[in-house]
């Protein structure tokens, strides 16, 4: 038997995941470094978590749909409808002579950012967490 701590408590622990993923991707980056024509990936996982939320929280999509005015058109595959996050090619920097295009300041700027909101999830559960307990105990206490 599972006791559910909060309605946000898997949502939680699923952007958990996905911010492990991350940070393994960008130690992949800082790890290629020097290796010839490689390119920096990134994982964007915002938008799937949005829904997510959306479904957790029992709230409506903003989304506006679109309308399929004849039956010849082709069926709309919405892209955003798959529950992974998706993996994108981070470039924009200039590449070395080489073809490497990983830039260490951006690397370890971006590791830096995904362990502060790690950490900043994993604080957050623990309080949760905690708040459930202390009211257990209290509740224990009350007969």
């Amino acid at each position: 038997m599972s006791i559910e701590v909060s309605a946000t408590h898997a949502l939680a622990a699923k952007a958990l995941d996905y911010r492990a993923v991350r940070q393994d991707m960008i130690s992949s980056n800082i790890a290629n470094a020097d290796t010839p024509f490689y390119r920096p990936r990134d994982i964007r996982f915002e938008d799937m978590l949005a829904q997510e939320k959306a479904k957790v929280l029992g709230q409506s999509s903003p989304k506006l749909e679109m309308a399929q005015t004849s039956g010849a058109h082709f069926a709309l595959q919405d892209e955003q409808s798959a529950s992974k996050a998706k993996t994108f090619f981070r470039d924009g920097h200039m590449a070395r002579n080489d073809g490497n295009s990983v830039d260490l300041d951006v690397e370890t700027t971006e590791m830096s950012k995904n362990s502060v909101m790690f950490n900043a999830l994993v604080n957050a559960m623990r309080k949760d967490s905690g708040i459930f307990k202390s009211v257990i105990e209290a509740s224990s206490k009350v007969s």
